[in-house]
C-alpha cells in the first residue's frame, strides 16, 4: 500500500503544479471552471450587452452617453441566449462553456477576423455608422498608418518587410463593400502589437471606460474589450469583457472562471495578470481607441 501511495502523491503534486504554475495548465483549469460556473447574473432574454448582464446586489452600472463608443458597445445587439460561438468555417467552436452572449456580428469566412481584428472592426463600424469615416485608420505592425480615406481614394500599400509605401493603384471606391476590403487589409497587417503601440494607455481603474481594451501585445498576444462596468457599494469598478479569438470566430461575452459568485464580472484591483476562459494574461495593460 505504501508503495502505491507514494506514486499517487507524486502524480497529484505534478498535477497541482501543472494546473497552477504553467500557462497551459491554468488555461485547462479555466476551461474546467467555466463548466461549473453558474449563470445567475445572466438574463438570457436580454438582447443587448447591458440587458444580458445582471448586476450583483448593491452594484450600480456606469452610465453611457448617447453616440459615444461606450454607448455603442453597451447597447450592441446580441443573438438569442442559446447562441453558439461559430468559427469562420461555419462550424461551432469546440468549446461552448466560456461565453454568456454572442454579438450579432458576422464572421467572415476568410479566417482573418481574429482577436484584435474583431475589436478593430467594432471600432471601425462605430465610426462608419456615426458618420466619422474620416477618423477610420489603424497602424500596421510596422508603424505605418493606413486610413480608410486614402484606401477609398485608391491608394494601396506595397509591403516589403518593415518598409511600406503607398501609391494610387486602384479606382476610387467609397462603398461599404470596399470598406470591408480595407478591413481585411488591416486585419492582415495589424494586431495586438500595433494596437498596444498605437493606443493611449489608461493606468487608473476608475478611468476605464466601456470600449477600452485589456491587452497583452505579442506574436501571438491577446486582447479583450471592456463591455460593461458596474461599481460596488464602495465605488470599486468591476468589468465584463468581450472578445474575438483564434481561430476567427463569433465575438462573445465571456464568463469569469475565477469567481463563480461574481461571474461574468471581474475585479481587476491589484492584478498584474488575469485568467479568462482559454487564456491567461501573464501581464496586461489597458488602452483606449483615440
Amino acid at each position: 500500500m505504501k508503495k502505491l501511495i507514494i506514486p499517487l502523491v507524486i502524480i497529484a503534486t505534478i498535477a497541482v503544479l501543472f494546473f497552477n504554475t504553467t500557462e497551459k495548465g491554468k488555461n485547462v483549469k479555466g476551461v474546467v471552471a467555466t463548466y461549473l460556473t453558474p449563470t445567475s447574473l445572466i438574463n438570457d432574454n436580454g438582447m443587448t450587452v447591458k440587458d444580458r448582464i445582471k448586476l450583483p446586489e448593491g452594484f450600480k452600472r456606469d452610465y453611457t452617453v448617447q453616440n459615444t463608443f461606450s454607448h455603442y458597445i453597451h447597447n450592441y445587439k446580441l443573438k438569442p441566449g442559446d447562441a453558439q460561438v461559430i468559427n469562420y468555417d461555419g462550424e461551432p467552436y469546440i468549446y461552448q462553456a466560456g461565453h454568456i452572449g454572442v454579438l450579432d456580428l458576422p464572421v467572415p469566412s476568410n479566417g482573418l477576423q481574429q482577436c484584435a481584428d474583431a475589436l478593430i472592426r467594432l471600432r471601425a463600424e462605430y465610426l462608419w455608422d456615426n458618420n466619422r469615416k474620416d477618423e477610420i485608420g489603424f497602424k500596421f505592425t510596422s508603424g505605418h498608418y493606413c486610413s480608410w480615406e486614402k484606401y477609398a481614394a485608391g491608394f494601396r500599400p506595397k509591403v516589403n518587410g518593415n518598409k511600406v509605401t503607398f501609391s494610387k493603384t486602384a479606382k476610387a471606391n467609397a462603398s461599404k463593400a470596399n470598406f470591408y476590403n480595407y478591413l481585411n487589409l488591416i486585419f492582415t497587417y495589424a494586431g495586438t502589437y500595433s494596437l498596444a503601440q498605437e493606443l493611449r494607455e489608461i493606468k487608473a481603474l476608475n478611468e476605464i471606460k466601456i470600449g477600452d481594451l485589456l491587452i497583452y501585445p505579442g506574436f501571438p498576444g491577446h486582447v479583450i474589450m471592456i463591455a460593461d462596468i458596474a461599481r460596488d457599494e464602495n465605488g470599486k469598478p468591476h468589468f465584463v469583457f468581450l472578445q474575438g479569438n483564434t481561430p476567427a470566430q463569433s465575438v462573445h461575452l465571456i464568463k469569469n472562471p475565477n469567481n463563480r459568485d461574481l461571474s461574468p464580472w471581474y475585479d481587476l484591483e491589484g492584478l498584474s495578470a488575469l485568467q479568462i476562459p482559454t487564456y491567461t494574461f501573464s501581464e496586461f495593460k489597458i488602452v483606449r481607441f483615440l
